[in-house]
């Protein structure tokens, strides 16, 4: 991917990701829970994403609906990728304790971590 999305972008293909191909109005309506974005900024940047290759639209109904093309993985790994190499000097270790000190933890992240470690371990053990 050659271009990355903006903050602005990215709240869009959240709504994209989390309710699938959707129409300008409903994008809207979501990205209003959160803060005021008049309509046809939404359709502007919508468009704009259509031309960039992030976004497919859909123009075989009256109301046209546009979908992420952009995978949500592919963009959290790459954006992971250039905060670990630019703000913690590419350690996995710095993040981690960070994003766990900084933040309240809930049981069952703290489970679903301890269960990544041990799976970690035992795959560098099977790997030795």
């Amino acid at each position: 991917m050659s271009k990355k999305p903006t903050d602005a972008e990215l709240e869009v293909l959240r709504v994209l990701w989390d309710h699938g191909p959707s129409s300008v109005r409903f994008v809207n309506t979501e990205l209003n829970k959160n803060r005021e974005v008049v309509y046809t900024t939404t359709l502007k940047m919508m468009q704009v994403m259509a031309t960039k290759g992030f976004l497919k639209r859909d123009t075989s109904q009256k109301t046209h609906l546009y979908q992420a093309i952009l995978q949500e993985d592919q963009i959290r790994e790459n954006l992971v990728d250039k905060l670990l190499n630019t703000v913690f000097d590419g350690s996995p270790l710095k993040l981690a304790l960070h994003a766990l000190g900084h933040q309240k933890t809930s049981k069952q992240d703290l489970a679903q971590i301890k269960d990544l470690i041990q799976q970690l371990e035992k795959d560098n053990h099977d790997n030795s």
